[in-house]
Parts: structure tokens; C-alpha cells; sequence
């Protein structure tokens, strides 16, 4: 090899190795490394810069915006419960992920559909005390091995069928071929990961936080009348489900209902007090068929849309001291709400119009976000501050974000438009109809992970401008010795190690003409190894940055780059094993 391809390979392994200790971040070591390809002259500006304008990179982008769409008007709520359900173990919760996620990603692009159900799970997660990284892994894995199942389950089976049709004579793959060792790979992947999952795959954060020293707000909601959880118990309605929160009473008609069941049925205009952590709180915000009890919210003269939660710490100099939320006129002298009071730790059984406000309460308030900039420097408040995304839930507007999405994937399966086209057009509609804003939308892109899909493509670059790619493949192809089944062997790992340090698509391109060259030269079909190369390439289990599934719940499941490396190899290794057996079966060597 010559010095370029030396060179590459070196900085690829610093790379890794960097990446392994965890110490930095993935964006800022890929970016390094991209970097001194590019002053090194192995790959050109517009190579280092590729990836910034790669469809598929873009495509994650704008799906971001999508996703918000659905979030700010509770359809992840609808997903979790249509969807997910009640899981029953833990076991039991990764399935119910798994195959909905498997079969909707062997017909659509599982860019979308992980994107979809990431913040679905989270939320999910919480609820019923998951630890959300026994999840995130479980469900780009499933996303993967639903894509090989059918020609148009990932992008890399379209361009491998497409350099078969132009390179060879062979006719094209049928839409169903793949699933001659698409399903078996996915039930391989579905069984290892319930029997490994215990002792393989991490838990990165806890399934409950741990409350004892955190305020407890009281706060009091209404169910309203005509409203889905009219009919429902308190667990069908996920009230039971949320962690650091207790449903204490039920004021019902006059009556109160303390130690209530979980199968109680709820009634219209039940108001329901509520003692618990202000991360649960805000979740409450978000149920449909929830509001706050006290009606002073919804005399507040901002719109509903610009309005958001803050908190305030009430001081010894403030005026509320001494009285009772009612008779401190609240509303009327800070256009603001209170609708929750926390005080040192103590559970305040009042409800919130009577309870007598002392100096040092940590008030839970609707406001409008200017509250924050005109109290910080108010007598009456040690301190305010915002809580970021507890703007209101748009529910009503569920149905058409849901609508929207719909759309989106049907556009793109019946091929009517690209992916990127109905992804930019979907975020468009989601802004336009306001089922998101341009600041929620702004906030809502993950640019580590953007990065990090970009700077693959620069190194993808630099393995085959160095001529490593090629060098290693043919290498490794000549150890075959003119055994075919040992070349499909060499084929699928040199494939999956392109994929792991580069991209899937790469990996792909990389190895198709090697693969062609081989199958002519031992005078067999070509088939078998178009095979090998589309499942080697999607079956990128070992590393976040292979496939972009990968890397979209990298940060969600707070995971560690090692930890894809020990739960997701030997995943990669039996897929292979599977593989290497179908194949020669099904497409003859």
C-alpha cells in the first residue's frame, strides 16, 4: 500500500480509539479526522464538505422538525398508547417495540420511522420506569433487520439492484426476493436481543430517578368533560405511570376520594390533586383531557401559544407573603398563573386557591415567556427562571400532524416523491398549520448527530481515494483460494468492516466491483454476492457511525460508542453466520 493508504488507516484507528474512551465527543473526533485527510490532500474540499449537503444527512435534519410536529400536539401520545401499550416486563416492552418498528421499516425508510418512535419510547420509558437505553439499541436493530427483508427496505439494496441491472445481465431483484434471509436475520435479532439483553446491553440511565431531596409541587387538574379519559381508570389513562408522582385525592361533586384505586373510573369534571416532581408535572400538561383546575389560566391575556411554565421562588419582602393564592390577585398583578406550590418538602393538601403562600415557596406558574425578563430582578422573587419545552399541547391539531406524517411515508412508498422532497415538504406543512413553531423547530435539530453522518462520508472518501478499500478487499479476497463459499465469507466481513467505519452506502459501492471481479474470475453467479454485500452493509450492528439509525438513538439512549461495539459484534458475527448459510441455499454459488 502506499504511504496515503498507511495514512488512512492510521487515523481511522486514532479515531476509533478515541472514540472507545469516551472522553470526547463523536462529532469533534470524526471532524479531526476528516481534517487531516483534507490538509493531507487524500481528499479534496469538496470531499470533506460532501457529507453537509448528502440527501440522507439533510433528510435526518428535516425529520427532526417533522417529529416536533407530532410531539407539540400529543401524537407521540396517541403512538404510545395505540402502538406500545402496557408492557409487562421488560422483556416484553423491547418486543413491543421490535416488531412494529421491524415491519413498518421492511416497506418504508427506517430514517422516519426510528425518528418517529424515538421520542415516543422516551416518553414511553418514563412512564412505566424503563431505563430508556434497554430500548434505543433494540429499536435501530429491529429498524435494520426490517430493511433487509425486502428491495425497498433500505437504500443500499436499491443501489446494489441498480449496479446489478447496469453492470450485469442479470435481471433485477423482486420486491420480496430479500426476505428469504431478511426474516430469519430478523428473528436472529429479535432472540438475541431478549436472551443477551440482561448481560450485553448497558443501562446507561436509570429507569427512575431518585426524588428524596427534589420539591414536590401540588397541583390541581380537571378532567374535562367529553374528553378521552372520561370512562377510563386512572391506570388505562397513564396517571399511575409517572414517575415522582402522586395522585393523592379526587374531588368528585363535593366529595372527596382519597386512596384512590388504580381501576377508578374517571368522570367528567373530576379534579384530581396531584403532589409530585416538576418534571411529572409538566407531563401532565400534556395529557389531552387534562387543564389546570384553576380557571385563572384561562383569563391570562397572552395567547395560548405563547404561553410557557415558569418558576419563582416567592421572597421575604414580597407582598404575597401572608395571604392565600386567591387573595393575592395573582393574575391580575403578574398575568400569570399559578398552578402548582412547592414548599421545602412539605406535601401541601390544600388546594391551591386556599393555601396561605409563605416566603420561600416555589411557585409553578402559566406565564408568557417576557415574565422571566421582567420578575429576574424583581423584590418580590429571589428567583425566576423558565422551564424549557413545557409550552401547551396543541391537541386538537394531533390529527392533522398525524395526517401530515401519513402523507409523508405514503409519498415516498408509492415513490410520488424522494425522501428528502417529502420530509422538507412534511416540516413545511407541520410550520404552516401550526402544529409547530419555527423556534420549537430551531431548537429541534441535532447537529452532533449531523455531523457526525457528514464527517463518515469524508472518510469514505479517503479509504477510496487512498486506494485502502480496494487494497484490503483484494487482499483479503485472494485468501479465498478460489473457495466460493470462503469468498462469500470475506465478502460479508470485509463489508461489514467498510460499513462499521464508513457508511452502509460506501461500504456498498466499495465492495460491488471487487465482489464482481471475484464471482467472474471463480466463474459463478453474482448474485449470491450482491446478496452478501446488501445485508453485510445494512447489518452494521458494531458501531454507531455505520448506519444512521445507529447514530439517531446514540444520544437518546445516553450510550457509549464501546457499547455498540460489545452488544452489537457478536450480534454482527451470528447475522453473518445466518447469512453465509441462506444465501449459497436460495442463490446458487
Amino acid at each position: 500500500m502506499t504511504w496515503d493508504a498507511w495514512f488512512v488507516l492510521a487515523v481511522i484507528s486514532l479515531c476509533f480509539g478515541l472514540l472507545a474512551t469516551n472522553r470526547f465527543s463523536p462529532d469533534l473526533i470524526l471532524m479531526g479526522g476528516v481534517t487531516l485527510f483534507l490538509v493531507s490532500g487524500i481528499i479534496s474540499p469538496s470531499q470533506a464538505l460532501a457529507g453537509f449537503s448528502n440527501e440522507g444527512m439533510v433528510t435526518v435534519a428535516v425529520l427532526y422538525i417533522v417529529v416536533t410536529g407530532i410531539r407539540e400536539t400529543g401524537g407521540i401520545n396517541w403512538i404510545v398508547q395505540s402502538v406500545l401499550g402496557v408492557p409487562k416486563s421488560l422483556a416484553n416492552a423491547q418486543m413491543k417495540v421490535m416488531a412494529p418498528v421491524a415491519a413498518l421499516s421492511a416497506f418504508l425508510n427506517n430514517t422516519p420511522v426510528v425518528a418517529v418512535f424515538i421520542p415516543a419510547i422516551e416518553d414511553w420509558a418514563k412512564r412505566h420506569r424503563i431505563s430508556v437505553s434497554k430500548l434505543m439499541m433494540p429499536l435501530s436493530y429491529a429498524a435494520i433487520a426490517g430493511g433487509t427483508c425486502t428491495l425497498i427496505g433500505t437504500s443500499t439494496n436499491l443501489v446494489i439492484n441498480g449496479m446489478v441491472i447496469t453492470e450485469t445481465t442479470h435481471s433485477q431483484f423482486g420486491i420480496f426476493d430479500l426476505a428469504w434471509v431478511g426474516i430469519p436475520i430478523t428473528i436472529v435479532v429479535f432472540a438475541y436481543v431478549l436472551i443477551t439483553q440482561s448481560w450485553l446491553l448497558p443501562e446507561r440511565r436509570p429507569a427512575v430517578g431518585k426524588y428524596s431531596d427534589v420539591r414536590e409541587y401540588t397541583v390541581e387538574m380537571l378532567v374535562e368533560a367529553g374528553s378521552p379519559l372520561v370512562g377510563k381508570s386512572i391506570e388505562q389513562a397513564g396517571l399511575r405511570q409517572l414517575p415522582g408522582l402522586y395522585l393523592i385525592e379526587i374531588e368528585r361533586n363535593g366529595k372527596i376520594l382519597t386512596a384512590v384505586p388504580p381501576d377508578e373510573i374517571l368522570l367528567g369534571d373530576d379534579q384530581l390533586v396531584f403532589v409530585g416532581v416538576v418534571d411529572s408535572v409538566i407531563d401532565l400538561q400534556r395529557i389531552a383531557g387534562l387543564k389546570p383546575a384553576t380557571n385563572q389560566v384561562f383569563k391570562l391575556d397572552s395567547h395560548i401559544d405563547k404561553r410557557c411554565l415558569t418558576e419563582a421562588v416567592i421572597s421575604n419582602t414580597s407582598p404575597l407573603v401572608g395571604k392565600t393564592v386567591r387573595e393575592g390577585h395573582f393574575r391580575s398583578i403578574y398575568n400569570a398563573a399559578i398552578i402548582a406550590v412547592a414548599r421545602n418538602g412539605e406535601k401541601i393538601s390544600q388546594k391551591i386557591g386556599n393555601i396561605k403562600l409563605r416566603a420561600g415557596d416555589t411557585l409553578l406558574m402559566v406565564s408568557n415567556p417576557a415574565f422571566v425578563e421582567q420578575q429576574h430582578n424583581s423584590r418580590d422573587f429571589y428567583l425566576v427562571s423558565g422551564l424549557p419545552d413545557s409550552q401547551p399541547i396543541r391537541h386538537k391539531l394531533a390529527p392533522l400532524a398525524l395526517m401530515i406524517l401519513f402523507v409523508m411515508v405514503m409519498t415516498v412508498a408509492l415513490g410520488l416523491l424522494s425522501m428528502l422532497k417529502a420530509a422538507m415538504l412534511a416540516a413545511g406543512l407541520m410550520i404552516i398549520t401550526r402544529c409547530t413553531t419555527g423556534r420549537i423547530a430551531r431548537r429541534a435539530v441535532d447537529w452532533q448527530v449531523l455531523i457526525v453522518i457528514a464527517a463518515s462520508f469524508g472518510i469514505a472518501s479517503a479509504l477510496q481515494n487512498s486506494g485502502a478499500a480496494s487494497t484490503i478487499a483484494q487482499w483479503g479476497i485472494s485468501l479465498s483460494q478460489g473457495n466460493p463459499l470462503l469468498a462469500l465469507t470475506f465478502v460479508f466481513v470485509l463489508t461489514s468492516i467498510f460499513s462499521s467505519i464508513a457508511t452502509n452506502n460506501a461500504a456498498a459501492v466499495i465492495m460491488f466491483p471487487i465482489a464482481l471481479s471475484t464471482s467472474e474470475s471463480l466463474g459463478i453467479s453474482l448474485l449470491p454476492f450482491a446478496v452478501v454485500i446488501m445485508v453485510a452493509a445494512s447489518a452494521s450492528f458494531a458501531t454507531p457511525i455505520g448506519y444512521q439509525t445507529n447514530l439517531m438513538v446514540f444520544g437518546a439512549g445516553g450510550y457509549h460508542f464501546k457499547d455498540y461495539f460489545y452488544f452489537g459484534a457478536p450480534l454482527t458475527v451470528i447475522v453473518g453466520i445466518v447469512t453465509i448459510t441462506i444465501v449459497p441455499w436460495v442463490w446458487h454459488l
